[in-house]
């Protein structure tokens, strides 16, 4: 048997291969967009990709099941409750895929997460074809939490009756399996489709069932309630994925085709007039340092697919500024979250800027200790944390102003203009999106906290909590 598992950790995302090593049949599960490592280890391994298996519609990527589809001919399978535009095979409990003698894949129905949620029983038959391998979950369960109810509600059904199915299926369905059964869920640490994901990417049963605060013995009423407390809050663009995952769409080989084009400065500069969005994924130290005024950045190294989600719209035109290596890696995820709508990139990146000196902008600096002497000195200076509100009760500089990130824009009124302003995070990354959010609506006066909250308290700088 062949059970591989893919981890993009940007996405925080997990997908596997499994294959029955006598017939070379191959399904893969909760592909992501962009396909082609499957495909080049099944032929390393002389497997042919029969099945693509979607446990749900995920909401926090763009899976690669059309791809697939269209690629290979894999047959797409879901749950019975999945409602699609495309063709499905349906499967319910207890309804088998026989990939060949040794390795049989078994369905169970465990909404919960969303309506349509699905869990995949593997068998290796050569070891024990009674007892399941492993359970591959989806985002039913994970590692040290399960899927949260709430996220999706809004669609046809409501989180009450969402967790009403969760309770369901894991006590009727995954609690059941064997100590043994080893567990791979779809998502790792870092998704917000649950709120205490473990950092390992498997585990068994016997340590879900130990250590698992959701799988403790406890009332209906107490697991929905548990389970819906203190959930982080969702990107935007998860609703506009969850949607296009059930929908017939362009596959990422084609929309990043026509995405991946130069386009001259004064081009640029015209569209960015008509609403369309700037993006620098370059470092956010040389973001600060130089960039063309009016553009965001989110940088490539860090969550970028999930800030762009969530500080991007997905309707109007993106232009990516970076370097020519960047520029397709940038546009490849932002398709993985459902972003198509890449016009292209700016021709010569920052070197087109060479000549345009007026058209550049940059981002002042200040270091922890700076910032505590102008404060100490009684300057008047706003500190804006952008982190969200609990690591901001955590920790944080006394005095500051507390605005997530994701709801900046909608806040600006309360800063004041005519002060020095400093914004950080916790490190730099999501501080550097916001210094550019702020100066394109015109705050002149923004300096950036180099090392953000980190660089604050490790210098030994006095902290407030709550």
């Amino acid at each position: 048997m062949i059970l591989d598992q893919y981890y993009l950790s940007c996405l925080s995302h997990a997908s596997y291969l499994v294959a029955d090593e006598t017939t070379k049949i191959a399904a893969v599960v909760d592909p992501q967009r962009d396909i082609d490592h499957y495909f080049k280890d099944a032929a390393e391994k002389g497997l042919t990709i029969k099945y693509v298996i979607l446990t749900h519609f995920h909401a926090d990527f763009l899976a690669g099941h059309i791809e697939m589809r269209d690629h290979a001919g894999a047959e797409i399978v879901m749950a019975k409750r999945a409602q699609a535009e495309f063709e499905v095979r349906k499967v319910g409990d207890g309804d088998r895929i026989e990939l060949g003698p040794n390795v049989t894949l078994e369905f169970l129905e465990t909404p919960g997460h969303t309506p349509e949620g699905l869990s995949v029983l593997v068998y290796d038959n050569v070891k024990d074809p009674k007892t399941p391998h492993a359970v591959l979950t989806g985002d039913t369960l994970f590692v040290g939490d399960v899927g949260r109810p709430d996220l999706l509600a809004s669609i046809g059904v409501t989180a009450d009756e969402l967790a009403d199915m969760l309770y369901d299926s894991i006590h009727n369905k995954i609690l059941p399996l064997a100590d043994s059964v080893l567990v791979y869920p779809a998502h790792g640490a870092g998704s917000m489709c649950g709120k205490n994901l473990g950092q390992e990417l498997h585990s068994t049963m016997g340590e879900q069932r130990k250590f698992n605060y959701a799988l403790r013995p406890m009332s209906r009423e107490d697991f929905k309630a548990i389970v819906t407390d203190d959930q982080p809050e969702a990107p935007d663009y998860f609703v506009h994925s969850a949607i296009l995952n059930r929908q017939e769409r362009p596959v990422l080989a084609k929309t990043k085709s026509e995405s991946i084009k130069p386009i001259a400065l004064d081009e640029v500069l015209k569209m960015a007039k008509a609403g369309a969005q700037l993006l620098d994924v370059r470092e956010g130290i040389d973001y600060a340092g130089s960039h063309l005024a009016g553009s965001i950045n989110i940088a490539l190294k860090g969550k970028y697919a999930t800030w762009a989600g969530s500080m991007l719209s997905h309707k109007e035109p993106i232009v990516v500024i970076g370097e020519d290596e960047q520029v397709e890696e940038a546009v490849v995820r932002l398709g993985r979250i459902g972003f198509d709508n890449v016009a292209g990139a700016l021709e010569g990146g920052m070197m087109a800027l060479d000549e345009r000196s007026e058209l550049l902008r940059k981002v002042e600096r200040i270091t922890a200790q700076a910032l505590a002497d102008m404060i100490d000195s009684g300057e008047k200076v706003t500190v804006l944390d952008v982190r969200s509100e609990k690591e901001h009760g955590g920790g944080h500089i006394e005095g500051s102003i507390n605005i997530p990130l994701t709801h900046l824009e909608e806040n600006l009124a309360k800063l004041p203009k005519s002060d020095r302003l400093v914004i950080h995070c916790e490190g730099g990354y999501r501080s550097s999106i916001g210094a550019g959010i702020l100066a394109n609506h015109g705050f002149g006066n923004v300096l950036d906290l180099v090392g953000g909250y980190k660089a604050w308290a490790a210098s030994q700088l006095p902290v407030a909590v709550g």
